[in-house]
């Protein structure tokens, strides 16, 4: 499948993008080049392959929900400017 100048503009209405006349020859080589690499996907062999339904038939792992510091306070604070305890120190911004 080959696009023609026409077909460019036409696209690029259609996603409402502002495409200039001297654009155009290099978006028509361009998705010329995208639909080439689309058409050799078409001539890979599936043959066997179940087709996938998506990601929302699978069982997601769960984990405990359970509240935790995570365990990285001194790595986290370790470039902090000031902190107090295992918190940042910030100066008072309200009065």
């Amino acid at each position: 499948m080959s696009l023609d100048a026409a077909t460019v503009r036409r696209i690029a209405k259609l996603a409402r993008i502002r495409v200039d006349d001297a654009e155009v020859e290099t978006l028509q080589g361009e998705l010329n080049a995208i639909l080439g690499y689309v058409e050799q996907l078409g001539e890979v062999n599936v043959d066997g392959i179940e087709p996938l339904s998506g990601g929302a038939q699978m069982a997601l792992r769960s984990r405990p929900d359970v509240l935790t510091d995570g365990g990285f306070a001194e790595k986290i604070l370790a470039n902090a400017p000031d902190r107090v305890g295992e918190f940042f120190a910030v100066p008072k911004v309200v009065e």
